[in-house]
């Protein structure tokens, strides 16, 4: 079932615009939503949420109009956003006695668990947080009031290894049951490909591509070759490339790559298809 489906969301700035964002998810998977600093993973979310008023669009939450029922909808929706400061000189208890009377459904027996979990002293306050306990604080609130979905900018930044690879064992856990789902922002492409069931790449404020992890990667293939291989032809059909003395590499899509290249032709990763594509190609 189609948990939430954003259509041609616009929001124009200055000297930055989301151009008719589309996507959607379903119940029960982790979509990664990544690009680069700039590219618009922050604005598209907050103008998703109606945090930042959309020039156009629309988005469906649960089959109904997030922009006119927005409070009923936010009371099924845990947000943590990396740019949300809480009072430095508060202790987390109290920041939580304020957060939970906001939401009908708040469980105090799971954010107990998660406190635990993520080893959190309630009584400690806020300015003697490291950025990474900050970040567990904020999915602890987000994850206290059994949300169906879990919008979730950059989780992992300011995590250690061992720390962030616990963040996302627990996202795995979190959509076991089939009624929550996860859309989660970042720049760390191994995270994407640990976790991610779906993948949208957001380049420039524009969709790029919004489809499931292993369809998005068997997409492209990386190719490398001598200079001499480097056909006007095949040049165009790079989405980016990479020139020295010794030949070039570059990234192009599966469906160019017909008959027998001469090239050496292997797969592609995630953080490659990005490098790539953000980097271009040399006409």
């Amino acid at each position: 079932m189609e948990l939430l489906s954003v259509h041609n969301l616009n929001k124009k700035y200055e000297k930055f615009a989301l151009k008719n964002v589309s996507f959607s998810l379903e119940k029960g998977y982790i979509m990664g939503f990544v690009g680069r600093n700039g590219a618009g993973k922050t604005t598209m979310l907050k103008t998703m949420l109606n945090l930042v008023h959309a020039d156009g669009g629309t988005v469906s939450f649960l089959g109904k109009d997030y922009f006119s029922d927005e409070l009923a909808c936010k009371q099924k929706i845990g947000l943590m956003f990396g740019d949300i400061f809480y009072y430095p000189k508060q202790r987390l208890r109290t920041i939580t006695n304020v957060v939970k009377r906001f939401y009908n459904e708040w469980d105090d027996a799971a954010y107990e668990g998660y406190l635990a979990r993520f080893d959190l002293d309630p009584e400690k306050k806020v300015e003697k947080l490291s950025t990474g306990m900050k970040v567990k604080y904020s999915l602890a609130l987000a994850l206290s009031h059994h949300a169906q979905l879990l919008i979730l900018d950059e989780p992992t930044s300011g995590l250690d290894p061992v720390s962030r690879d616990d963040m996302l064992e627990l996202f795995q856990e979190l959509i076991e049951g089939g009624e929550t789902s996860i859309l989660f922002s970042t720049q760390i492409t191994s995270d994407l490909e640990k976790c991610a069931d779906f993948i949208t790449y957001i380049k420039d404020g524009a969709i790029i591509a919004s489809t499931e992890k292993d369809e998005f990667l068997d997409s492209y293939k990386i190719v490398k070759g001598s200079g001499e291989r480097l056909t006007n032809d095949l040049r165009h059909k790079l989405i980016g490339c990479k020139e020295n003395s010794l030949g070039f590499s570059g990234l192009v899509k599966t469906t160019d790559l017909r008959g027998g290249t001469g090239l050496e032709v292997s797969a592609a990763d995630v953080e490659s298809i990005m490098i790539y594509y953000e980097k271009g190609r040399a006409e």
